[in-house]
Parts: C-alpha cells; structure tokens; sequence
C-alpha cells in the first residue's frame, strides 16, 4: 500500500475568499464531520477565509485550504473529493492561482484512481505535471511526477513509473525535499516488490527510513515501517514483520491515522495468517474491516477480504470465506486489478472443491491459471521494461556525471592550489605546534632538574652539618679522654709517675674508657642512621632479659653513685622490635639517668602491658629538667648537652638517637619532668601477643 499526502505551498497573494459552507454541505457525509483533528481544523481555516455575500472571491488562501480540505476526503468520501477539487479548480482558474489548479487537477487524479479508472487519473495528473514542469514549480513537479507514476504502476507500465520516480528522485535531491524522497524511495521499493525483487526493495526502503531520520516526523517512520513489515512477510521473515508493524500501529493509532492504521492491521494479520494461527489473524483482519468501513479505499479492501477468505477456509467455515473471495473478485473484476482476480480466483477454486461444487471450482481454476499466465508473461515483459528503464536512467545520469566532471575540471587547478596551500599552513601548524611541545618538554626537564638539585644540595647540607656535628664530637668529647690517658701513659713510661701512683688512676681510667666506649657505640649507631646505613629489622625481643643485661653493664657506675637500680619488667614482657636497637634504646635512658641522678638516689625501670603495645618507662628521682630543655633534647640536630651530678659529660646524641629508633620500631617517646623532681620517660613498643592455648 502506498498513501501519498500532498504538501501544498501557500501562495503569498492573500484576498479574501467566496464559497464554503454550502459547498462544504453538500458534498460531505455526516462521518466527515466526525474524523481526525486536521480535518477539523481546516474545516475551520475554510469558515474563516469565507465571505458569503461574495461567492466569486478569489481567495488564494481560502482556495489553499479548499485543496488540502479535499485530498483529506481522499479515502473517506470521494464524492467530496471530486465535488471540492472541481470547486477549487473553478476557482484557481477564475484567480489565476497556479498553485491552487494544479493540486486541484491532481486531486481530482486522485478521484479516478479510487474509482479504478486509471486511465482519467493519469489523464487529469498529466495536466497538473505539465502545468507544474512548464511554470517550473519544481515542487509540485515532484509530487506530481510521483503520483504519475503511482498511476502507471496501477497500470502495469513499470517502465514510465520507474523513469517517473528516478526522474522525481533526481529534482526531489536538488531541492532537498527529504519528505517527498521518503514517498518516493517507498514508491520504488513497492515497484521492484511487486516483482519478488525483496532485496532490491530492501535497499529503498533503508534508504526512505535514513531520510525518516532525518526529517524527524514519526508518520512518516511509521508509513515506511508498515510497507518493510508487509515486505517481510512475503520473504517469510515472520519475527521481524511484527517488530515492524508494531511500531508502525503504535504511531498511527496515537496519530489517529485511519487508512494507513487499516492497512497495519491487514498486515499483522497477514503475519498471523503464515504462522497458521487464524484465530488471531482473523482478529486482527476484522480490526480492519471496522476501519475500512469508515474508507473508501476499495483496492485496499482486496489484499484484507482475500486474507479473511483464506482464514475462514483455514478453521473450516467456507460459507464465510466464500462470501469475502466474492467481495475480493468483484473488487478486483470493478478495478481491472488482475492480481485480486488471481488470487480471489484460487481462493473460491479451494471454496467450491470442498463444497463438491466441481463446475464452479473447475471453472475458477482455469481463470486462476489464466490470470496467472497472463500475469507471468506480464511480469517478464515488465522486467526487462524495468531494466531497459534503469539503463537509460543510468546512461543518461552518466552523460550528465561527464558533463559536470568536465565542468569540474576547470576548477580542479584552483582546488589543487588551495589544497596545496591547506598542506604547506598544516605543516607550519604543525612545525610550531612541535615546537611548543618540545620547549614545554625542556621546561619541565629543566624544572624537574632544578628540583632534583635543590634536594641534592639539601641532601649533602645535612651530610655536611652531620660531618661537622661528628668531627666536634670527636674533637671534644673523645679526644680529651684519650689525651689524658696518653698523658699518664706518658708519665708513667718516663718514671715520673710510680707503678702505685698509676694504679692510683685506674678506676678513673676505667670509667673514662667506658665512656668513651660507650660514646663511640652511641656515635656509630647515629651516624649509621644519619647515612641510612641503619636497618630495623624487628623479631621478637625479651624486654626484660635486654633490662638484666645493661643493668648489670651499668651496675658499677650505679654502685659508685650508691643509686639503687629497680627492675619492674615482668619476666614474659615481649616486644616486637630490633633487639641490637631497643639494646641502644635502654642502654641510654639508663645511662642519662645514672648521670642526673645523685648519690643514694634511685632508678625504676618497667613496663606496662596494653591491648596493642607495650609502654615502658625509666624514672629516676635527678635533676629533673626545665620546659625549655625538655623542647631541646629530642631535636635531631641538636647539640644540647647537659652536665651529670658527678659532673659526667656526655655527646648530646643519646636522646636524639633514642628517638629515631622508636620511631623505626613503630613506637613514639615523652617525657614527663620537673626541676628537682626527677624525669620520667616512656616509650613504646609493638606487643608480642601470645595465642591463648584452650584447656583440654
């Protein structure tokens, strides 16, 4: 089925218009008044471009919406079609309205071709082609020339109907009427199906559905979804039939577009038909025979009465089915449609052999043969008609394609320069665009550079302060011990000094030594963290045994002070840490709590087990220390050193160190202190936790 509506362009010479209402009476059925909303509203736009008292007027306007009022009538009342056309032809004559005779000529087309009097259609389309293509209302030229040769199709002369739309296609591309190329692809489509040519129609039916996309109307999307739907079914592609018409009836059923939404249901039925289910294809065959009796479309009623046949013979009721292939017959027989008498034909031949009634489907047979040969031969002529068609289309579309190459030579030199020119300024893009790319690369190296330095210069500032801080260590604290010892070594190999008199200085030599070795073990292990030589490596670690161990070390020099040294850790206390480092760790907290503890003090060393960690705490009842020294004696760099009670000296790097291996071993370090209060530090440490062994 292919539908095509008029789109008719207003004419700018507006007066004021004559007949209407009256006319609008006569020739309208009561249903008219009763159908879509744009019906309706040109209705209106009639009423409102009428004068009454002037029944002559020559209102281009009024004449427009006369037009557009009668191609709406085309498939619900064609005496009003006819009756409306002939008006408004009067009238555009009378207003020298060219626009307005020709869609006038062209409905009236429309009229005959309802009627199946195909040879007055093309007759009255011709005088509306002729006066579009002389006048060159290119437009109209096209929409003529399209329903040209929609009429030569109906006729059988598939030749001038292909010519006709190639030629359409041609003046529809030039001017961009997307919508008119969307009709006409349809059209093609139709032409190349009716000759089982699926995949060639296939190819103008994609084509007609691109351009749907592009015009955006979901009427035109679904006209063209209704015909692949149709297309689909005679290939048997079933599945895909029904997506299609699905999509279709939604639109038209929302858009109350009767005529097409008859032929979609036709065609869902159809689809049910060659699945073999007649029940639904019945139903859905009678939604259109509700709609096709608000229609007047009788070669639309053909294809739908032929199918209910079918479906009726299918479930055993040919009383029923004989009744719509008689329909189908006298239908097909008034239009001269020989395909419908073919098919009606083979249809009543099946009726009447299962009613016994062998004369008549005998007699059916022969005409269904008849037909079908004669429609055989046809269709061959009209193939090759077709593509001897086709072949002139194309050797005239290359003698013109030669003639604008040779046109399009001329400017080829000018192209080639530009292009040239297009390359030489893309290269310089290019060229600087690379340019700017490698000065940012530059850049960045250079910054990245600059970076890398400054923390280097950074880097080697620390090594140089470290280098600095350890040669004054040496300088100061070291060397005037060993000067000493030298010294009395001195005297003593001279004989200035006695072998009783040397002996005299030993428990002085000896606790010198042991602070001089105890000074270099301190020195190594800061300047092993300093260069990041020094590598934690946790286990787990006895905390008390590390306790037992430096208190017996430290014990001599406690007992020289008369300090009492107190050890609280419990005997299971366990850590996780570096054990040659919480030995540091003790070793100095002890050692800086002997030197500011005075003679008969004490020193309590413990641990308080938590969930996670262990916190163990050195207190000493000393010199205690002031707010301001206990903001010093963390610092890394700092070289604040403080005199013991016995006046002990020591290198400032005890504490220091202390701290950077509890952070190491994941713990942190305080202080709690006072002036003449004694200090308290704490530190701690990851816990060893045991698993708990359950009871047998």
């Amino acid at each position: 089925m292919n539908i095509n509506f008029s789109r008719i362009i207003l004419s700018s010479n507006l007066t004021r218009g004559c007949l209407l209402v009256l006319l609008v009476f006569c020739f309208s059925s009561g249903s008219l008044w009763a159908q879509n909303t744009k019906r309706d509203s040109l209705l209106r736009l009639v009423n409102q471009t009428s004068i009454p008292s002037n029944i002559y007027s020559k209102d281009t306007l009024y004449i427009h919406n006369l037009t557009m009022l009668a191609a709406e009538y085309r498939y619900q009342n064609s005496d009003s079609l006819l009756a409306l056309s002939q008006e408004s032809l009067k009238l555009s004559k009378e207003a020298h309205f060219l626009n307005g005779e020709i869609i006038s000529y062209s409905n009236i087309g429309a009229y005959y071709s309802n009627m199946g009097q195909i040879k007055q259609a093309i007759s009255y389309l011709k005088k509306a082609y002729n006066l579009a293509d002389h006048n060159k209302v290119q437009d109209l030229k096209v929409e003529t020339l399209n329903e040209l040769s929609l009429e030569y199709s109906y006729q059988g002369n598939y030749s001038l109907a292909l010519k006709g739309y190639l030629d359409a296609i041609e003046i529809a591309e030039e001017l961009g009427l997307k919508s008119l190329l969307s009709i006409i692809n349809d059209n093609i489509a139709q032409l190349y199906r009716s000759h089982e040519d699926f995949n060639q129609a296939m190819v103008f039916y994609k084509r007609s559905k691109s351009l749907n996309e592009e015009i955006g109307d979901p009427i035109f999307s679904a006209e063209t979804l209704c015909n692949i739907a149709s297309t689909y079914v005679e290939m048997n592609e079933l599945e895909y039939a029904m997506f299609n018409v699905n999509n279709a009836i939604s639109i038209f059923e929302k858009e109350k577009i009767l005529d097409w939404l008859a032929y979609c249901y036709e065609v869902k039925g159809n689809i049910y038909l060659n699945k073999e289910k007649n029940t639904w294809a019945l139903y859905w065959f009678k939604q259109s025979e509700l709609l096709h009796k608000e229609l007047e479309d009788d070669r639309g009623k053909i294809g739908l009465f032929n199918g209910m046949s079918e479906a009726y013979s299918n479930i055993k009721k040919d009383s029923i089915a004989e009744i719509y292939s008689l329909e189908a017959y006298q239908l097909s027989k008034n239009l001269e449609y020989r395909s419908g008498i073919k098919n009606s034909a083979y249809q009543l031949f099946k009726i009447y052999k299962n009613k016994n009634d062998y004369e008549k489907s005998l007699w059916h047979l022969e005409l269904f043969q008849s037909t079908s040969e004669s429609l055989t031969k046809k269709s061959n002529e009209q193939t090759l008609s077709l593509l001897k068609a086709k072949m002139e289309y194309d050797q005239q579309k290359q003698q013109l394609i030669s003639q604008n190459e040779k046109t399009l030579a001329k400017h080829n030199i000018y192209i080639y320069v530009f292009i040239i020119i297009l390359i030489i300024f893309f290269i310089i893009v290019l060229i600087v665009r690379r340019n700017e790319r490698i000065q940012k690369k530059l850049n960045l190296e250079l910054l990245s550079n600059k970076k890398n330095l400054e923390e280097k210069q950074e880097y080697l500032n620390e090594l140089n302060q470290t280098k600095n801080k350890l040669f004054s260590i040496i300088g100061h604290d070291l060397r005037g011990p060993i000067g000493a010892f030298q010294g009395l070594l001195k005297l003593f190999k001279e004989g200035e000094m006695t072998k009783d008199e040397f002996l005299d200085f030993v428990p002085k030599l000896k606790v010198d030594i042991d602070s001089i070795s105890f000074t270099l073990n301190n020195l190594l292990s800061w300047g092993q963290t300093q260069m990041n030589g020094s590598t934690t490596r946790p286990t787990t670690t006895n905390l008390d045994e590390i306790v037992e161990d430096n208190m017996a070390l430290l014990s001599e020099i406690a007992e020289s002070k008369s300090i009492k040294l107190i050890n609280r850790v419990e005997a299971d206390c366990k850590i996780w840490s570096d054990t040659n480092q919480i030995d540091i760790i003790i070793r100095n907290l002890l050692s800086n709590a002997l030197k500011f503890t005075p003679n008969n003090g004490q020193i309590i060393i413990g641990a308080i087990q938590k969930l996670k960690t262990c916190e163990i705490y050195v207190k000493d009842n000393g010199m205690g220390m002031t707010e301001e020294t206990i903001g010093k004696i963390f610092q890394k760099d700092s070289n604040h050193t403080t005199y013991g009670t016995n006046a002990e000296k020591g290198t400032g790097l005890g504490l220091s160190l202390c701290k950077e291996m509890i952070e190491k071993n994941k713990g942190k370090i305080w202080v709690h202190s006072a002036l003449g209060k004694g200090s308290s530090f704490y530190f701690t440490m990851p816990r060893v936790i045991e698993p708990i062994k359950k009871s047998a």
